[in-house]
């Protein structure tokens, strides 16, 4: 199988305080890949590895194929225009419209001319289902339009990799399924690879290819949603019952 991002070996902490402890981790093309586990875990703490805003103190992060170098901005960058983000709660930006917050990325990274923008732009929209929200301000949508315009601008490059920190968090039910939908649609249309840190159990399983599941900053179990349903691990069978 082809991967999009290695983990192998990787161990983090600040200080004397160790957060991840030789993690090893693969996320297969094309897949969805759930991170779950309990809060402070090092669960957004590989979201930054694997993003390269933190440096493992041992180990390697290797994302297509490149093996991750903070220190090397240059290279570290070109990576990063493989990979798009969805940050909790959206992190939209308040003072710029709809349209152009999914146009954001486009101008800042690419060449192309406005009129080709504003196709892509309602491209991107019209796939989370929000084309006719273009001219609305963030504070003129619901939290789960939000989510969704944050979706289109997170794609809006089309990327190998799509990073989703917590994407569920503060979603009503309705909201939420319509985001989990998106995201596994999305996946499949662009054949990347989605990374979604989240210990929202049903939703995730519902989506997901394969989980990991982290405690104490270790892999503590993995599996497809199916194998880990019939694990007998007291910490797996605990977190999915809650």
């Amino acid at each position: 199988m082809e991967y999009t991002v290695k983990i192998e070996d990787v161990t983090f902490g600040y200080g004397d305080r160790l957060i991840l402890q030789n993690v090893s981790m693969k996320f297969g093309a094309g897949k969805v890949v759930a991170i779950m586990g309990g809060s402070g875990m090092g669960k957004t703490t590989l979201l930054k590895l694997i993003g390269g805003l933190l440096t493992p103190q041992g180990g390697r992060v290797e994302v297509t194929g490149e093996t991750l170098d903070p220190s090397n901005q240059k290279r570290l960058y070109r990576i990063r225009r493989r990979m798009g983000m969805l940050f909790q709660f959206g992190a939209l930006f308040t003072d710029l419209s709809v349209f152009d917050n999914v146009a954001f990325p486009m101008r800042e990274q690419t060449d192309l001319d406005e009129e080709t923008i504003r196709d892509l732009v309602l491209m991107k929209l019209n796939a989370v289902g929000l084309r006719g929200a273009a001219h609305l301000m963030p504070s003129e949508i619901s939290g789960g339009m939000a989510r969704r315009v944050a979706l289109a601008r997170a794609i809006a490059l089309d990327p190998a990799l799509i990073m989703y920190d917590e994407p569920f968090a503060g979603l009503d039910p309705i909201s939420l399924g319509v985001t989990a939908n998106l995201i596994r649609k999305l996946n499949d249309a662009l054949h990347s690879t989605s990374v979604i840190v989240t210990h929202d159990v049903v939703e995730t399983f519902e989506i997901a290819d394969y989980v990991y599941m982290i405690n104490a900053g270790r892999v503590a179990a993995e599996g497809s949603p199916e194998e880990l349903c019939r694990s007998e691990e007291p910490f797996v069978k605990q977190f999915i019952n809650a």
